[in-house]
């Protein structure tokens, strides 16, 4: 698909774009790329505001060229203005934009810890970004959720026992296991998937009921643990793990067969020196 031509049915792309279901009739008959207002109002229509844990109403706004100094000035600017530079015509800015619509709170999080950090290196004099900067920042990026109400399953994800996971327990993992894709940046790779993409995940051991709940309901429940997860808990890289996205069920078609989950380039052991909690 062009990166660069909107197409209003990017959502029946992938299943990865699942999340964004409940929004999908507000771009269904969209012949353009959303400007900056349609996503504030894609905000009221949801009959909530979204708010920065400094307490300011989230707006997105017009990225000005040569008006930023890249993170520098991005995240301080959203805590404390609530303004987020979005660009014209691109997948990356627009995924973005819809993950706060889908996690407010978590995306809020997110931005604090930034904001916070940045403030602790500046009176250091630190150049360098500290290690939760850098894992929340891979996290916005890359980040995956992992919902699963069977901890035998889990243990397989962080064993790296991808084929006994994806394959032979492939039933159990379609009935008590369910993907949230976080990050925009692999949103945006999911317009044209390849093997290799690779999740960063942080997984929550939920009761089987989640998995009855409406598609809002699970967003909400989700945005609401990850928010603390992110505050209280986050604190490195090493605390994501990492996800052969592709290997879930259904997430490619070519994933329809054993001989998919033998590639080890994709589908790698676990490296000695990763211990996993």
């Amino acid at each position: 698909m062009n990166e660069q031509q909107w197409n209003p049915d990017f959502i029946e792309l992938s299943p990865i774009f699942e999340p964004f279901l409940y929004l999908q009739r507000h771009f269904k008959n969209q012949q353009s790329w959303s400007e900056p207002d349609d996503l504030n109002k894609l905000c009221a229509q949801q009959n909530r505001e979204i708010l920065t844990r400094s307490g300011k109403s989230v707006r997105f706004v017009p990225q000005i060229p040569g008006k930023l100094d890249a993170e520098q000035r991005y995240e301080p600017g959203i805590y404390l203005t609530g303004k987020i530079p979005t660009r014209a015509q691109n997948w990356h800015d627009f995924f973005n934009a819809l993950v706060w619509q889908i996690f407010p709170q978590a995306k809020s999080a997110l931005n604090q810890l930034h904001y916070q950090a940045q403030l602790v290196e500046l009176s250091n004099q630190v150049r360098n970004r500290c290690k939760l900067r850098d894992a929340a920042t891979l996290f916005d990026e890359s980040g995956v959720i992992v919902v699963c109400s069977q901890a035998a399953l889990i243990q397989l994800i962080k064993d790296f026992e991808w084929k006994e996971l994806f394959w032979r327990q492939r039933k159990a993992v379609l009935l008590s296991m369910r993907f949230f894709v976080f990050g925009h940046g692999l949103y945006e790779k999911a317009l044209n998937p390849y093997a290799g993409m690779t999740g960063k995940a942080i997984i929550f051991n939920v009761p089987e009921a989640f998995f009855a709940h409406d598609l809002p309901a699970q967003l909400c429940a989700i945005d609401a643990m990850l928010e603390l997860y992110l505050l209280q808990t986050l604190s490195s890289t090493s605390d994501l793990v990492p996800i052969p996205l592709l290997g879930y069920p259904g997430w490619i078609g070519d994933n329809d067969s054993e001989s998919y989950y033998e590639n080890k380039q994709y589908f790698r052991d676990r490296p000695k020196s990763v211990q996993m909690r």
